[in-house]
């Protein structure tokens, strides 16, 4: 692992599936009951507000029940302790990677505690409900806010940003992830292209498993922990 210095790790569902977090999308199409198409669509958030809203709501609620596990406490400890460039993408919308300690990451899919004013732009943190149309933060219009989440149909988050750091990648890291999303699910080809290394940590195999140099199956609780102490030359836990 000598040669090894800039690592991208790109994490999904399955990393805080283990925490207790319902995945995106189960077996039958749903997310928590809902049609994707009736609450992650700029369409669905203009056709029932009251609707989008409170889903978003009951998912921000819901991270207070749940702790960053295993895997998350494994990759902030990377992010400590490793002495070259890392930065982690996550596709969650979960602050579960921030909890657990990891600095050196960003979300391509928006986050639960973030609120986007429709009027200004603006980002402000946000723990509460945005059912009842409270004020902007930033710009005081009423209403006009909706959850910092990138919907089906709009463009991810910082993507140049990520693009540059998977180009000079000596080593590129899937956890928990489909392989079924795009633009996420590409990554993996593009990191091969620039020469990188690939690996990829997964209950099962993803949709995009072929594309790996190395596939490796179990929970990420037990899997990255693993990783991440040869990667930092430690014996493992």
């Amino acid at each position: 692992m000598s040669d090894i210095r800039n690592i991208v790790v790109l994490t999904g569902a399955g990393i805080s599936a283990e925490s207790g977090l319902a995945t995106f999308r189960g077996p039958d199409g749903l997310w928590e009951g809902h049609r994707v198409e009736d609450i992650c669509t700029p369409e669905a958030l203009a056709r029932d507000p009251g609707l989008v809203q409170q889903f978003y709501d009951d998912r921000r609620a819901a991270l207070r029940g749940v702790q960053p596990n295993a895997a998350h406490e494994a990759l902030a400890r990377l992010d400590r302790e490793w002495p070259g460039h890392l930065l982690i993408v996550t596709q969650n919308v979960d602050d579960l990677h921030e909890r657990a300690g990891a600095t050196r990451m960003l979300h391509m899919h928006g986050e639960l505690k973030s609120a986007l004013c429709r009027a200004c732009g603006g980002r402000s943190r946000w723990e509460a409900s945005l059912r009842d149309g409270p004020a902007c933060p930033s710009c005081g219009g009423k209403g006009a806010l909706r959850p910092d989440i990138v919907f089906f149909g709009e463009m991810p988050y910082r993507m140049e940003e990520i693009d540059r750091a998977i180009a000079s990648a000596d080593l590129f890291v899937s956890v928990g992830t489909s392989g079924a999303v795009y633009p996420a699910a590409g990554y993996v080809q593009s990191a091969r292209y620039a020469g990188a290394r690939t690996l990829e940590l997964n209950l099962d195999p993803s949709a995009g498993s072929y594309f790996f140099d190395e596939t490796r199956q179990g929970p990420a609780g037990a899997l990255v922990p693993a990783w991440v102490d040869e990667m930092l030359g430690q014996e493992p836990r």
